[in-house]
């Protein structure tokens, strides 16, 4: 996997299957350090680093959902493992998540076994009113809102300063996104979304039905848009079983190899 994209996360047993996480906005690839220790050894976690975040914040941040997925399938393409994958996208990375798999699926590479999709509704023709605040203030009350530990850390004018060109940048690409109808993905799909998110109800969550033709399942647990925060072993459980379930089906037309 290119190092320079892609975070791993522990040392998992030989062979173990893959999970590609994709990171919320403002979020870098430590989000998911806590998800990985749990499904230690079992799966083998590794999360996208988004240019402008972390240890690549000195590079200019991608402000396009549809160019940053296809960099992402172009690096997950070139990969010469042979391990079955997952992706697991939360909020905006499960949106990029989504456009990720339907390009692979759209170049003929295999695409991932199974999609996670947590804290995102489903896209369609209208643009989501939450996804462009007019300027900074608005972004972080926004981030205020949707709450997580991440949030508490706005009170400090350093760390503002340190986050903001990235949620900037992801809010401009989020603003920017305009949904394109096309073949739907052949990728069974399970989408997590919490009871009280302030931003996405059941409802428009359950709408990543008529994203795929294959099974999808809906799992709403206790919490907001950061419900993994608090639940996080209930979703390390929902992934094994969704694992389980895509090895079972043996679903091997991916951009990871069998």
């Amino acid at each position: 996997m290119d190092g320079q994209w892609f975070r791993r996360f522990g040392d998992p047993e030989p062979g173990a299957f893959r999970l590609i996480c994709f990171p919320h906005a403002g979020g870098a690839a430590s989000a998911y350090l806590p998800l990985s220790r749990l499904l230690a050894p079992h799966i083998d976690v590794w999360a996208v680093q988004y240019p402008g975040r972390q240890d690549r914040r000195r590079e200019t941040p991608v402000t396009d959902i549809g160019e940053l997925a296809a960099v992402i399938a172009g690096k997950l393409e070139s990969d010469d493992q042979d391990q079955p994958c997952a992706f697991f996208g939360h909020s905006m990375g499960a949106l990029i998540a989504y456009e990720t798999a339907r390009i692979l699926q759209e170049r003929g590479a295999r695409p991932p076994r199974r999609l996670f999709l947590s804290a995102r509704g489903a896209p369609g023709p209208k643009r989501n009113p939450h996804d462009a605040p007019p300027d900074d203030d608005a972004i972080l009350t926004a981030v205020r809102r949707l709450g997580g530990t991440g949030a508490a850390l706005l009170d400090d004018p350093e760390l503002v300063a340190m986050v903001l060109p990235a949620l900037r940048a992801d809010y401009t690409a989020l603003a920017g996104y305009s949904w394109v109808p096309g073949e739907p993905l052949h990728t069974p799909v399970t989408v997590l979304c919490g009871t009280d998110d302030p931003v996405v109800s059941v409802e428009e969550a359950a709408g990543w039905r008529t994203h795929t033709l294959a099974d999808t399942e809906v799992r709403v647990l206790p919490g907001g848009h950061f419900y993994l925060d608090q639940r996080l072993g209930d979703v390390a459980e929902v992934i094994l079983r969704g694992v389980s379930s895509a090895n079972a089906a043996r679903a091997g037309n991916g951009a990871c190899h069998d």
